[in-house]
């Protein structure tokens, strides 16, 4: 194994992870970008997925301009095992290597997904943006068509209808692969999550729907939680306290 992959991983089971990533810099300012990428080729993808971490678009790194899809993808499916999974981290991390070059983020999703628990890390990255992708997902709209001033209640309602439109457009006609874009790429190109969910709808289905199933069954089984456990102090709009429940997503 190549010393520079012992030192590096010496360095991060110290700690010191900054040290490690100049050492792998070096290597690419010494002997080019190809000697680097050969490296990450040899690193423990949770070594390497340790690096990455430190760093998103706002302070870029070496390492996320040169890493490989299949580096990448290997080192990502395991954030939720060494890392405090966020969905805004997570993004911020993932935005910064999959989104550097628009021809590019194809081949990052899809190393991503052909992976075990690639689906599961996909459906993280988007985990604050339930609503939006459910629409997405149903409609090509990135907006949800319910009042979010309604309350619990209607949200949840809402959601449900969500679901069973998923579970129909996956099981009759497919409808979410056929269905054409009512947005063209350029106009969501914000090299975030929007544009991953466009990418991954309309350039790689088989993913996108692996995604959603995914997705629809957590949002699933946090309305059943919802449901079977309400929440003490709170009631819905009708109640005398005039308090609505919190929502389940």
């Amino acid at each position: 194994m190549h010393q520079v992959v012992l030192k590096s991983s010496e360095l991060i089971l110290a700690g010191d992870i900054a040290a490690a990533e100049r050492m792998l810099v070096t290597v690419a300012d010494q002997n080019g970008d190809h000697a680097l990428v050969s490296i990450l080729d040899d690193m423990q993808p949770k070594d390497l997925l340790a690096v990455m971490r430190e760093f998103d678009s706002s302070r870029e790194s070496v390492v996320n301009m040169l890493v490989t899809p299949e580096q990448f993808a290997r080192a990502i499916v395991l954030e939720k095992k060494y890392g405090d999974r966020t969905g805004e981290r997570l993004r911020a991390m993932m935005n910064a290597v999959i989104h550097r070059e628009s021809n590019s983020v194809c081949e990052y999703l899809e190393s991503i997904t052909d992976l075990e628990g690639g689906s599961g890390t996909l459906a993280d990255y988007f985990a604050d943006r339930y609503d939006e992708v459910f629409s997405f997902a149903t409609s090509g709209s990135f907006t949800p068509h319910f009042n979010p001033d309604s309350g619990a209640k209607t949200h949840n309602t809402w959601l449900m209808e969500k679901i069973e439109e998923i579970d129909h457009g996956l099981c009759f006609g497919n409808s979410i692969e056929n269905s054409r874009p009512l947005v063209s790429r350029s106009e969501i190109a914000d090299g975030d999550w929007m544009e991953t969910a466009w990418v991954l709808r309309y350039e790689l289905h088989d993913a996108f729907e692996e995604v959603m199933i995914t997705l629809r069954d957590r949002a699933q089984k946090l309305l059943d939680e919802a449901d079977e456990f309400p929440l003490p102090g709170r009631a819905d709009s009708g109640d005398a306290t005039g308090e609505e429940e919190e929502s389940a997503i």
